[in-house]
């Protein structure tokens, strides 16, 4: 039986339009009534997903939401951080040094702050366009202190140049960082070792949900831990091609309702065949 669903944002439970259906409201409001903790799990602070929690009514006591791609797990009606992940100053540091090389712009998560640092002149980032819900500054490296909060670093440039530089990154860096793109003009880095897949273990353990009890659906390169670690892994059909290759299940579109398919058919039909 499922005891937990998390759902990624962009791809899967939003559709074209950055919008949230009827049917995976209604779907995923039976299923929180049911008792199953339903789980938003992104990259993206909590700040900035503030009116989706509120169009699915996950504002209660006990809804919580995993942000920054596995770095945090918070609860959604304080924004209390019950469990987290961050970065040293020396990671800021050693990726300002390659964004710098790679002529990229380079963004640094703050909590609900985007520290945009000067890494390129020749290229602006694209992180504002795609997180409007943000407070962004521009900040020099040495303004930087140890004891500020470091969640992750972006880097959001037009995708065919992004595609190349990629191609540029040393091999250590993907010993040292969890690099992923997370859309077609966006790569993400996270300490090693930190995905959506880390902290959904973490929240259940909090909750004592085992592993089998989980369903995770995704579409992207950034939902592939966790939909190789849930019980039931669901791929959207619009997924990459490497996520619906590992998926246990691939259900319909982000525009064709794909998590309400899959909340109703594996979630709701055995609870009612279990009454």
């Amino acid at each position: 039986m499922i005891k937990l669903v998390a759902i990624d944002l962009d791809g899967t439970l939003l559709d074209s339009k950055k919008e949230i259906s009827a049917r995976n409201k209604e779907a995923l409001a039976q299923a929180k009534a049911a008792g199953v903790k339903i789980v938003i799990c992104t990259g993206r602070p909590l700040a900035a997903i503030g009116i989706y929690l509120d169009a699915l009514n996950l504002r209660d006591n006990g809804d919580y939401s995993i942000t920054f791609n596995g770095g945090l797990v918070q609860k959604n009606d304080t924004g209390e951080i019950i469990e987290k992940a961050t970065m040293p100053l020396e990671n800021v540091h050693d990726l300002f040094e390659l964004a710098s090389s790679l002529n990229v712009p380079l963004d640094i998560l703050s909590d609900g702050l985007v520290l945009q640092l000067p890494t390129t002149k020749d290229y602006e980032s694209l992180y504002s366009q795609l997180n409007k819900l943000l407070t962004y500054e521009s900040h020099e490296l040495a303004q930087l202190t140890a004891d500020r909060i470091y969640n992750k670093a972006v880097i959001a440039v037009d995708q065919t140049y992004l595609d190349e530089q990629i191609q540029k990154i040393p091999d250590p860096f993907y010993d040292r960082y969890e690099i992923i793109k997370t859309r077609s003009n966006l790569l993400e880095f996270m300490p090693k070792g930190i995905t959506k897949a880390y902290g959904i273990s973490l929240l259940a353990r909090d909750l004592g949900i085992k592993q089998e009890e989980i369903m995770t659906i995704g579409d992207e390169e950034n939902d592939l831990p966790m939909i190789e670690y849930a019980g039931l892994g669901v791929a959207m059909e619009n997924a990459v091609p490497r996520v619906k290759d590992l998926a246990d299940v691939i259900t319909d579109t982000n525009d064709n309702d794909g998590v309400a398919q899959a909340v109703e058919k594996f979630v709701l039909e055995p609870l009612e065949g279990g009454n």
